[in-house]
């Protein structure tokens, strides 16, 4: 078996954490649970694809609505993975979307891209209707936060949405520059070109919102993703004043900071 290289080795986290897969089963079982204890609206159809569906968590009297978007190198998990952050948002009065998308290799990272769109735009549209007050919070985990960030950078206009209705988002481990993917044995499934790469890598793009962007980072993760959210720093200065640090967690347990509401990546949004 050959060395990985150290491209791999930095983008692939679950070469670095030995006990990957017992996150994975925790994420699975406690969103079950989640599932079973909360009253929540589930696979709401925001598009036409098998794959286009959320699912909402209202909280009484909510006066944000995070909107989360998973993680996986956008060929992996599901929205049924990630119920295990709503139970302590929806006590604290946050209520919380759970975002679906379809995966690569099946459909290009543009693509996902487009339905995260499509999402935010519907539940702006449609929250109110389910008694969720439609200020959101958009959030997202490794490609989840580069999908976060794709957000930031869309002409809402093109979608009936008014800029006012994200205040603002959280984007944790993301990955905010595709290009170095290039040299990883995921873009197999991913099929990124230069071209195509840059394309999606929001550090090229002007940011569209106002609204302040919290870039955090497991300690422990590797340089990369380290370097991935300096870069989007520095790109949108305006928008991601610093990088969070999150001391002793790693890739798979760095977007428990979610569920904690003390946890400095909530700062900016309560008060």
């Amino acid at each position: 078996m050959s060395t990985p290289s150290w491209h791999e080795l930095e983008y692939s986290p679950r070469l670095s954490v030995p006990d990957a897969a017992l996150y994975f089963r925790r994420w699975a079982e406690e969103s079950s649970a989640a599932r079973q204890a909360l009253e929540h609206h589930a696979s709401l159809a925001y598009g036409d694809g098998p794959k286009e569906t959320l699912d909402l968590f209202p909280a009484p009297n909510s006066h944000y609505l995070l909107v989360f978007i998973h993680g996986g190198y956008w060929r992996a998990f599901d929205k049924d993975d990630f119920s295990w952050l709503a139970p302590p948002l929806v006590e604290a009065g946050i209520s919380v979307a759970v975002l679906n998308y379809a995966l690569c290799p099946a459909v290009t990272i543009a693509e996902i891209t487009e339905q995260c769109r499509r999402a935010v735009a519907w539940l702006y549209r449609e929250a109110p209707r389910y008694g969720v007050s439609p200020q959101m919070l958009l959030s997202g985990h490794s490609a989840g936060g580069h999908l976060t960030a794709e957000m930031f950078a869309t002409r809402w206009e093109a979608y009936d949405l008014p800029a006012k209705a994200i205040v603002g988002g959280i984007a944790i481990s993301g990955l905010f520059n595709l290009e170095p993917l290039l040299q990883v044995s995921i873009n197999t499934d991913l099929r990124l070109d230069l071209q195509s790469a840059r394309a999606s890598s929001p550090i090229y793009k002007p940011p569209t919102l106002q609204a302040p962007l919290v870039l955090a980072v497991g300690a422990l993760e590797s340089s990369e993703f380290h370097r991935q959210s300096q870069l989007l720093h520095q790109a949108w200065p305006h928008n991601c004043p610093e990088v969070i640090s999150l001391p002793g967690l790693h890739h798979f347990n760095a977007p428990e900071a979610l569920t904690n509401l003390g946890s400095p990546v909530w700062k900016p949004f309560l008060r």
